[in-house]
């Protein structure tokens, strides 16, 4: 399974920041959450709405 197989082989490159991120007390989960709800606005209004309207979704989100 080469999927799999790339996977472990970056994982295993970037050790330190796995073992941070599975034990410090600290989650990024808020930003990520925003970025997602962003993003998720962006591909419905696609071919739809310019940025002005994009941007005021995102103020009165």
């Amino acid at each position: 399974m080469p999927g799999l197989h790339t996977l472990a082989a970056g994982i295993d490159r970037d050790h330190d920041a796995v073992v941070a991120g599975l034990t410090l007390p600290w989650s990024s989960g808020v930003v990520e959450g925003h970025v997602n709800r962003i993003k998720m606005l962006k591909r419905q209004m696609f071919g739809r709405a310019g940025f002005n309207l994009l941007r005021k979704r995102v103020l009165l989100a």
